[in-house]
């Protein structure tokens, strides 16, 4: 092959690969919302009245929560120049209690259902 046919022949892959992208946006496009067709398959439906019922329950938690309770936290001091004393970082370790604190609150917003799959295990 001599340049121009090598030309020629790149233009037209370069043509064919770009009519593909084309093509394969709408397959992906398909795909993602299969898959997440698949996941949501099983999931339960809620109200948007239970979806609000849910935040409100995690905010009621998440308020009754004692973030001033010192021992949830690992906190790193530092001094600076002129002699302050500041917080250089702050973690909070304990997120058992806030996790326990919110599934409480959620989960009294549902009655726990006989699953007799639950029983094979």
């Amino acid at each position: 092959m001599n340049k121009e046919e090598l030309e020629k022949q790149i233009s037209l892959l370069q043509e064919r690969v770009e009519a593909n992208k084309v093509m394969n946006q709408g397959y992906e496009s398909d795909l993602l919302k299969a898959k997440k067709d698949l996941e949501d398959l099983n999931k339960p439906e809620l109200t948007p009245l239970m979806m609000d019922n849910i935040y409100e329950a995690i905010e009621r938690a998440v308020e009754q929560y004692d973030f001033s309770d010192t021992d949830n936290f690992d906190i790193e001091y530092g001094i600076e120049y002129d002699g302050k004393v500041h917080c250089e970082s702050h973690e909070i370790n304990n997120t058992t209690d806030l996790v326990e604190a919110i599934s409480e609150k959620v989960c009294n917003l549902f009655k726990e259902a006989d699953c007799p799959e639950d029983d094979n295990s």
